[in-house]
């Protein structure tokens, strides 16, 4: 490849990897919390979901730049296929050696936190099908993405089993309650999506790409971004509350409220879908605090008990 490495690393989104990560944080601290935690298991889960975040984003950019949705009336940044600083078969090849990285990272992951021959042939099944979900949400001749189903894989992939799946690689086993805290990371992750669907929703109607923002249409769809966010605050602080801890401990927590808060008024004033371009980072940041001041209350609370 002759392209720098500078536009390898606009191409892989750098801005977007934190959301890969804070499941796989939120994950670990639940564990921490029950006592089983291992630092080569959190570090190579934070490697794999980078490298399946980074798949998703330069596949992302292929499946879209292929089908003419990545064009000059799109509101989004430029993009590397776009911007014609890469090519097609420099993308495919950057895909495939991002495959293969992920599959070692993986490999490598499942094999140290695993020892039943049952549970790294299920592990390594859903590692198969969050490459095949990254890459076939706009690569192919029928796209998920392209008809509305990209919350849900969103949901999944970075909330139930994110963090269901980092617990179980820590501990072993599964508990009921980490479908909140599950919950409420899928929640922030696809409100992360929304707002990015919301702000191409004339351009992505326009080239077929039914997003669930073009199907509800801008207020709907703004409306199901406050449902996002509130049920992801809901969902967290339901299971601080339920952990028996005293309730001064959990306080910090209801900071997030003020990140919520702001960006949903500011959203709720915006007219037209450019007006909610600069709100991407901001949601972004939004979760990210979300998490972490949960991540946090759950550290302390273990700490102190």
């Amino acid at each position: 490849m002759n392209n720098s490495l500078h536009i390898w690393l606009d191409a892989a989104r750098p801005k977007t990897l934190p959301l890969a990560l804070v499941s796989i944080l939120t994950g670990s601290a639940l564990a921490f919390s029950t006592g089983h935690f291992s630092w080569p298991v959190a570090l190579l889960s934070l490697l794999t979901a980078t490298l399946l975040q980074i798949l998703s984003n330069l596949a992302n950019d292929y499946g879209d730049a292929v089908k003419g949705t990545d064009n000059d009336k799109r509101l989004g940044p430029m993009r590397a296929l776009q911007s014609g600083a890469v090519t097609l078969k420099d993308m495919k090849q950057a895909i495939y050696i991002n495959i293969l990285l992920t599959v070692v990272a993986g490999l490598g992951l499942v094999l140290y936190a695993l020892d039943s021959f049952e549970s790294i042939i299920a592990f390594i099944g859903l590692g198969v099908l969050a490459m095949a979900a990254a890459i076939a949400y706009t690569v192919g001749n029928k796209p998920y993405g392209y008809v509305g189903l990209g919350d849900l894989s969103v949901f999944i992939f970075f909330g139930l089993l994110g963090v269901s799946g980092t617990y179980f690689l820590h501990t072993g086993h599964i508990d009921g309650a980490l479908f909140l805290p599950a919950l409420g990371c899928g929640l922030l992750a696809v409100a992360v999506l929304n707002i990015n669907n919301m702000r191409d929703i004339e351009n992505d109607a326009e080239c077929g790409k039914r997003t669930v923002a073009v199907r509800l249409g801008q207020d709907l769809a703004k409306r199901y971004h406050f449902v996002l966010l509130a049920g992801a605050v809901v969902a967290f602080a339901c299971y601080l509350l339920m952990q028996g801890k005293p309730v001064w401990i959990s306080v910090p927590f209801l900071l997030s409220l003020i990140s919520v808060t702001k960006h949903s008024r500011e959203l709720w004033a915006t007219q037209q879908p450019a007006e909610i371009a600069p709100m991407l980072p901001v949601i972004v940041k939004c979760s990210i605090i979300t998490n972490l001041l949960f991540v946090g209350v759950v550290i302390a609370q273990t700490l102190t008990s």
